[in-house]
């Protein structure tokens, strides 16, 4: 059984508001989010998980969460698209809530209040 975990949320479309929302970590919340099939991507102490077909189906881009991938390190060739989920990770890759340092990234990025 998955676990409830904090996540960062940050839609593509710039009218939706970045935002942490309490989930059950499990593939199918995954890609009720991400509105398809789950890629993930690891980074230091975080997962983001994308639309894994975002680059063959019309997925509208996500600058917000491009912007913050790459100010958090993570070299990406690929534009992001569609909704991007971040979660915290630990030494076993089990997920855990999303990092305090990406949140308060993403809240100088965005402007946003974001405290889980």
């Amino acid at each position: 059984m998955y676990r409830k975990r904090n996540a960062l949320i940050i839609p593509a479309p710039l009218r939706q508001p970045v935002r942490v929302e309490r989930i059950d970590a499990a593939l199918p919340t995954m890609q009720r989010l991400v509105e398809g099939n789950v890629e993930a991507i690891t980074w230091n102490d975080w997962y983001v998980y994308l639309n894994d077909e975002a680059g063959s189906i019309p997925l509208r881009l996500n600058a917000r969460a491009e912007v913050l991938l790459r100010e958090a390190g993570l070299d990406i060739a690929q534009p992001v698209s569609g909704t991007a989920v971040l979660l915290g990770h630990d030494d076993n890759g089990e997920e855990l809530d999303a990092p305090p340092h990406l949140l308060r990234l993403a809240e100088q990025l965005f402007d946003a209040a974001l405290a889980a």
